[in-house]
């Protein structure tokens, strides 16, 4: 019979408001079944969603759907990441309050999303710039504060003169502000800090329990806290090149080993002894202003040029005190690291290799390979910083490495300089403390008020929360909470005398931090329901871009023992399974070349393909275009593909089941409209195979074959229900579509001759179970299809609340296996054959097989050993 084709436009509604009014998703706290939290990382609400997110939330969709079948109680929310710089940029350039911009966005991306059918408990949603939600991050921050975890002190920052704010480090490009264009200065502010450093070692032994994380995460966070073990070194200045009042320059190092190769010692700009030098010197306080204004970011330090300048000083090497080494100011070293001030080993870090060529300083090898020679070992213009024996070092020629720290060690520990010792054994750490503050208007209000008489005071609970005002205006740069006539003052909760509220606001990545507790109980009018978080956290299932891997979820797990430690929650780790997928790519089309280059949109042209050479054409003039690379997708080369447009052409379904299918998870998808028109042809072939079929299925009930003609039907499908479990457990989502396809491959036959009226009861009862298992294997990717179908089928009931099917143990085992065959104890063939076949049925195969006759040349073998189901040993 003919069919129509699916519609997907008048399915997938009628579908999603189904659900809706039916609240299949809402998820019960008090549901005793166990537990399974999937989460994708919310998203800012920018105004329009892109292909990446229909692929990271397609597959969070698919985990919460299959958990759900498979009888879990899932919890699968949706929040917005809402407070940040570009609402504020968006005011500024549009003369709109950030709030309403950030409120217009969520409600067009929220459709967006609506539209995709995702599995998602929208009752519990939030916005990050909702009052309800900031509130409770204001109760933390003073739960932090009173525990010690949150202090405030004077730092170092990026300061934007034009912008009038704080630039993160990234944010500092050939030391201008990467949107104003203009010179970054370097000032002193007084910031609040998160003590982060408190968890150092916790947050780095614990990475080793994160076994369901990907390996070059856990590297990726293990390398960003940086745990060293090393030795501070006191070094005397030379009493007639110190400064007033200055005896020594204290350095630390993980290489004590290499001191004997010690060429130079470097300090930082912000120095004391720098600042010393720079006072008194022209030209170092110029050196050391343009140090300042350069990047810090580690990036920025490794790219840059090596500048120095002496500042005349000099010290006594540690183990000779007749050795006098230079004492520079050098760019790439930062107080923050460290001592801000190291020692230089030309020979075994690049860094002081080019420094020391530079300048004429000494270069002495100190390391070589195991196997190296002394006399003829040299370094040319690459540092040696393997492992190796040591030369050139006196009384640690020939230790290896590690002996020679240990001997260092020990000696300096047990030297004296000024009646202490000169070295000390100590553990560091590159991990910092956080520093939250922000001098803007749209984040979260700091709950702290300053009094000149009592200091700072925090807010007390009752007062919170701290409300952002609504009457603020952006026609000048700078925080709009500094200028409002009244918002700042405030009387003292301590003494009433007047004083002010902190006018800085936190780091957007503190409303990401704890986010996903939220979730757990959003009603609740403290922070947390800690009984409803201790039965969720940690989240089963995080999904999102390895963008995120360090500070997002470094900042998560510190948050999650901070709330420990404030009796908020009880678990320590907040993501068991972490998941980080690809980025979805496409091809870039361009007009022209070099400066004149004009991208076009994939929307605009036609695609012709003549002899294997694919050409780019206008649509509108006909005009050839340049096929360029694939790349990420971005507004500013235009290969942008607008879900909106795929799902009013082609569907939801299609778009969720292409970006699934067409590679590897955790790698990046090449979007292409060829794979996108293959989905919609799976898509329309899968409805029309199952409702050609419908009217045939739905007169009998599912039923597996035991035997007989359908019962190849039902092994093939029992067997993928076996091998997609699987791959869904794994996030083997392509594994999943390929399996599905060779199913629906398998199938189409059987549901061909059903369709025609052929097929006794017990074939048809065997089709119809084949069929309901690819529909509920296909529904966690294609959900509005597969209701559909199984509506169609005379299935009474929600597919999405329809458990998951079991497949039959005797249907998945497989019939033949494989032995191999031996002939006086090597290996000659392999025969197959039936499992349950008898020893004389073996010894018959195996005495026909070719190989076996060749080797036997027509003798007779003395003995045929069979070990069923396992080998064949043939002895001639």
């Amino acid at each position: 019979m003919a069919t129509e084709r699916y519609n997907p436009r008048d399915a997938e509604p009628r579908w999603q408001q189904k659900w809706n009014e039916d609240k299949v998703f809402e998820t019960d706290n008090a549901d005793p079944r166990e537990k399974y939290y999937v989460l994708e990382m919310f998203p800012y609400p920018s105004g329009r969603i892109h292909m990446g997110h229909v692929r990271n939330y397609a597959m969070g969709d698919v985990v919460a759907r299959y958990k759900r079948a498979r009888g879990y109680n899932v919890l699968h929310p949706m929040g917005w990441d809402a407070f940040g710089m570009p609402a504020e940029n968006a005011a500024m350039e549009r003369g709109v309050h950030p709030a309403s911009w950030t409120y217009q966005n969520i409600g067009s991306m929220k459709a967006q999303l609506k539209a995709m059918g995702l599995s998602l408990d929208w009752s519990r949603e939030f916005a990050t710039c909702d009052v309800e939600y900031y509130q409770h991050q204001q109760h933390l921050f003073l739960d932090f504060l009173e525990k010690g975890l949150v202090y405030r002190k004077q730092s170092k920052v990026n300061w934007d003169p034009v912008d009038n704010t704080v630039l993160a480090n990234e944010q500092v490009i050939d030391g201008r502000g990467w949107r104003s264009g203009a010179l970054v200065e370097q000032r002193e502010l007084t910031q609040w800090f998160f003590k982060i450093t408190d968890f150092s070692q916790d947050l780095l032994d614990a990475l080793d329990t994160l076994d369901q994380w990907p390996e070059k995460v856990r590297l990726m966070q293990k390398n960003w806290i940086g745990r060293s073990e090393g030795l501070t070194i006191r070094w005397e200045i030379v009493p007639e090149t110190a400064p007033a009042g200055e005896t020594e320059i204290t350095v630390y190092t993980t290489r004590p080993d290499t001191l004997f190769g010690a060429s130079f010692l470097a300090i930082a700009a912000d120095h004391p002894l720098a600042k010393d030098a720079a006072a008194k010197n022209a030209d170092i306080e110029a050196f050391c202003e343009e140090c300042r204004r350069a990047g810090t970011s580690l990036a920025a330090l490794e790219t840059a040029e090596k500048k120095g300048l002496d500042t005349g000083i000099r010290v006594r090497h540690p183990l000779d005190p007749s050795w006098e080494l230079p004492v520079y100011i050098a760019n790439f070293v930062l107080m923050d690291y460290g001592t801000g001030a190291i020692f230089g080993c030309p020979s075994g870090d690049q860094r002081d290799l080019d420094f020391a060529r530079k300048y004429g300083l000494p270069v002495v090898p100190v390391i070589m390979p195991a196997d190296g020679d002394a006399t003829s070992f040299a370094v040319g213009d690459t540092a040696y910083d393997g492992e190796g024996v040591m030369i050139n070092s006196r009384f640690l020629d020939g230790k290896t490495t590690d002996e020679a720290f240990n001997i260092v060690a020990d000696r300096l520990s047990a030297a004296s300089l000024d009646n202490a010792p000169q070295g000390e054994r100590k553990v560091n750490f590159r991990l910092r403390d956080w520093g939250i503050s922000r001098q803007r208007y749209w984040g979260c209000p700091i709950p702290v008020i300053h009094c000149d008489a009592c200091g700072v005071v925090p807010v007390p609970k009752k007062d919170l929360p701290v409300k952002l005002p609504e009457d603020v205006t952006f026609d000048q740069p700078g925080n709009p909470l500094d200028r409002h006539p009244t918002w700042r003052q405030v009387s003292c909760p301590n003494c009433a005398r007047d004083a002010r509220r902190e006018t800085d606001t936190m780091d957007t990545f503190v409303d990401s931090s704890w986010y996903f507790t939220r979730f757990t109980a959003p009603w609740e009018g403290n922070p947390t329901d800690p009984e409803a978080a201790n039965r969720w956290l940690p989240v089963d299932q995080y999904i999102g871009g390895i963008e995120h891997a360090i500070l997002h979820l470094l900042y998560s797990r510190f948050f999650t023992r901070a709330m420990r430690e404030t009796g908020h929650v009880a678990a320590t780790e907040p993501f068991k399974g972490l998941f980080t997928q690809g980025m979805v790519v496409h091809e870039t089309y361009s007009r022209g070349a070099g400066a004149g280059r004009e991208w076009v949109a994939p929307a605009d042209i036609r695609i012709e393909e003549l002899d294997g050479k694919r050409r780019a054409y206008l649509l509108t003039t006909s005009e050839e275009v340049a096929i360029g690379s694939i790349e990420k997708m971005s507004k500013s080369k235009k290969n942008v593909v607008d879900p909106d447009d795929i799902i009013a052409s082609y569907g939801a379904d299609t778009a969720r089941f292409f970006v699934l299918s067409d590679s590897p998870p955790e790698r990046d998808v090449i979007w292409s409209e060829a794979g996108v028109e293959g989905a919609h042809r799976f898509t329309q072939r899968l409805w029309r195979l199952i409702s050609e079929a419908a009217e045939a299925l739905s007169a009998v009930a599912p039923t597996p074959a035991g035997d007989g003609e359908a019962l190849a039907i039902s092994q093939v499908a029992h067997k993928t229900l076996k091998a997609v479990q699987y791959d869904y457990d794994k996030l083997w989502f392509n594994k999943a579509v390929a399996r599905i396809y060779e199913l629906v491959n398998a199938l189409a036959a059987p549901l061909t001759k059903v369709a025609a009226g052929e097929g006794d009861a017990a074939y048809r009862a065997a089709v119809r179970e084949a069929a309901e298992i690819l529909i509920q294997l296909v529904a966690p990717m294609t959900p509005h299809l597969a209701e559909e179908c199984w509506s169609a089928l005379g299935n009474e009931g929600l597919l999405a609340r329809t458990s998951w099917p079991r497949y039959d143990e005797t249907l998945v085992v497989e019939n033949d296996v494989v032995l191999p065959v031996q002939i006086n104890g090597k290996k000659r063939a392999e025969l197959t054959i039936s499992r349950d076949a008898d020893q004389n049925a073996v010894t018959d195969a195996v005495l026909d097989l070719e190989a076996v006759k060749n080797a036997l040349n027509g003798q007779a073998p003395k003995k045929i050993i069979v070990v069923p189901q396992r080998i064949v040993n043939i002895v001639v």
